[in-house]
């Protein structure tokens, strides 16, 4: 069996309890965390890997990038 590789976006946050909370767009519901950046990646990778045997690489939504946005906002 052939292998290509992929890259896939991966979205990192960080929750009021010092949690990263990892996500990829690119499939829906495809989220994870971890106690460390690295243990949120590890934990997503497993993610990624059961959403690829739901969807064919071929068949994945076209993701088209991350911007920012700049706002003045009263605090």
């Amino acid at each position: 069996m052939a292998t290509q590789k992929y890259h896939f976006p991966i979205l990192i946050e960080q929750d009021e309890d010092d949690i990263f909370i990892v996500s990829c767009p690119v499939f829906k519901g495809c989220h994870s965390y971890g106690k460390t950046i690295d243990e949120a990646m590890k934990n997503i990778q497993e993610v990624i890997e059961m959403c690829l045997e739901e969807e064919k690489p071929n068949s994945l939504n076209h993701f088209i990038g991350f911007r920012e946005i700049e706002m003045q906002v009263a605090v």
